[in-house]
């Protein structure tokens, strides 16, 4: 597919890709548009990606209270203005900011610039790509090291999941250090959901909470096995790891 946007682009078509809410059928559903657009925005490694909405970005709280203010910069680890944002969807799709804030942070993972604005404004698109206009809305800072071409591929497959482990404290906390850490075996307090070599598999803290999701090295039936080798091989390997958080 990258091949097919390119060859468009090259040849000044712009592609357009729609996944239509009022046609599909659920089971042959890829996700929403918004999700769409930051697989495709990782996919052919874009400048920038612009979300468009009914409000003018991310709001402190619910943007009908009064003392609710516009989030202008979001770093890529500040989960904090999630717990503000309204879970209301809009009359047009699926998705909505909660919706449009977790690919933000995704796609901006990935080092790539994501602006959400107020698609409802005239001219939004040609304000926001004037830099000498200041357009009130939220630009997610994107990361200086991006994920690899691998990891992208399954940190936007997570809805793809096969498995699902639930990981202590200790591995949960290794996971979300600075360094380049796989998931054991030793570190898992129960596989909620049976798979096999290959499968994806999401892995959650004991609160609930999705750290990531990776590719499993081998089936859940030799889990229990390898956590008593002494030497225990990792269920997923660092390089087909992705993390929520990084």
């Amino acid at each position: 597919m990258k091949n097919c946007f390119t060859t468009l682009l090259e040849n000044k078509v712009i592609p357009i890709v729609n996944e239509n809410d009022t046609i599909s059928v659920t089971e042959l559903m890829f996700t929403d548009n918004d999700e769409l657009s930051g697989l495709i925005a990782s996919m052919v490694n874009s400048e920038a990606l612009i979300l468009l909405s009914n409000v003018d970005g991310v709001f402190s709280d619910h943007p009908k209270n009064r003392d609710a203010k516009l989030i202008e910069k979001i770093e890529v680890n500040d989960k904090e203005p999630e717990s503000g944002i309204s879970r209301e969807q809009s009359d047009f799709g699926r998705g909505g900011m909660i919706t449009k804030f977790r690919i933000a942070q995704k796609v901006a993972g990935d080092g790539i610039n994501v602006h959400v604005a107020n698609g409802t404004r005239e001219n939004v698109i040609i304000d926001l790509l004037d830099e000498q206009k200041d357009l009130k809305h939220t630009w997610f800072v994107p990361n200086k090291k991006p994920a690899s071409g691998v990891k992208k591929w399954i940190g936007y497959s997570d809805g793809f999941a096969k498995g699902e482990v639930i990981i202590n404290a200790g591995a949960a906390k290794a996971l979300d250090s600075d360094k380049a850490v796989s998931l054991l075996p030793v570190g898992i307090v129960k596989i909620t959901s049976e798979f096999k070599k290959d499968d994806l598999i999401k892995i959650v803290n004991e609160s609930g909470k999705t750290v990531g999701v990776g590719k499993a090295s081998y089936s859940s039936a030799k889990v229990e096995t390898e956590k008593l080798s002494e030497k225990q091989k990792p269920l997923i390997h660092y390089d087909y790891l992705y993390l929520e958080n990084k």
